[in-house]
């Protein structure tokens, strides 16, 4: 099976969101979230990592910065058509995203971190996973990891909604990997995850921009742990939101309105503040030290979806 490209783009507007998938996942896990934030006024890119939407093969093949590279690609893009841009991810889409902004600082104005995830230790993991954990921070422990182990998705799938999961699972276990993700991923790959989340750990106190997190209380793969030790090392403002109906699929889960209603809530007030910052910086130009001339500025357009964004703040 060739890789099929499913990367897409959906909205209009100033305002750009690049939505990045998942380890093994697919855009369209986040189909959701971005025609949610395309009717309220975004410009939204889900991009395509290197090596997915194709065989276990095709992934093994694909490194950690392959998939960084595909990110760096497609937020240039939106970059070239927006005044802001925030990105956001699923699971380590989120790690991605961490790292894109602790090496791009300035330009992502801020980030939305859905079920992030540094290690797998929710309740649904394997029992040995600890052991895992260890192996993998070591070459030799690593090099056994890529011989001998493969991580393959049970009951429940990341998906608390019966009906969902349904169609979900049936789609990863067709085979076509271009719709629902691969059903295994090769321990080549969680290698992989694990080295980028050692690079962004030592990232983290350099980012500043603000971020949201948006998890659920009973994740079955990446407990809230993850979120937790996100908000004690990054170097910016760091919101949450916890669902407490869902798994870690969050984007296509049970509450998946209210987390586009949070993304947007939190967009909303990230581009209020770079239109706010960038008509002060035009109030005074300098054309020479003794003569400096102000300028009358208007009032800046309200962003997109404004009215929404007057709503109550995030816990």
């Amino acid at each position: 099976m060739a890789i099929v490209d499913r990367s897409f783009k959906v909205g209009k507007g100033r305002t750009g969101f690049l939505l990045i998938h998942g380890l093994g996942g697919t855009p369209i896990e986040l189909k959701f979230v971005a025609k949610g934030l395309a009717r309220r006024g975004f410009l939204v890119h889900c991009c395509q990592l290197a090596g997915h939407c194709g065989t276990e093969a095709d992934l093994v093949a694909s490194t950690w910065h392959d998939w960084y590279a595909s990110v760096v690609t497609a937020f240039d893009e939106l970059r070239a058509e927006c005044d802001t841009v925030l990105v956001g991810g699923l699971s380590m889409g989120g790690v991605l995203a961490l790292h894109l902004a602790a090496q791009r600082p300035g330009e992502v104005h801020g980030l939305v971190l859905y079920a992030p995830t540094l290690w797998y230790d929710g309740w649904s993991t394997p029992w040995y996973r600890f052991i895992l954990q260890f192996a993998l921070w070591s070459a030799f422990g690593q090099a056994i990891v890529r011989r001998v182990y493969s991580f393959t998705e049970g009951e429940p799938y990341g998906i608390k909604d019966p009906t969902i999961r349904a169609v979900v699972v049936a789609s990863m276990k067709s085979g076509d990997s271009t719709q629902a993700g691969i059903l295994t991923t090769p321990g080549d790959s969680v290698c992989q995850l694990y080295n980028l989340v050692h690079v962004v750990k030592q990232e983290l106190k350099t980012i500043t921009a603000p971020a949201l997190i948006i998890q659920a209380r009973d994740d079955d793969l990446s407990s809230l742990k993850n979120a937790e030790y996100l908000q004690r090392h990054m170097g910016g403002i760091v919101g949450t939101l916890v669902l407490d109906d869902s798994y870690h699929i969050v984007t296509v889960d049970r509450q998946r309105d209210l987390l586009i209603e949070g993304t947007m809530a939190f967009a909303m007030v990230v581009s209020a503040r770079v239109q706010l910052e960038a008509q002060k910086a035009d109030t005074v130009l300098p054309i020479n030290a003794a003569h400096p001339v102000r300028v009358r500025t208007a009032p800046a357009p309200e962003a997109p979806g404004a009215e929404a964004a007057r709503a109550p703040r995030l816990p």
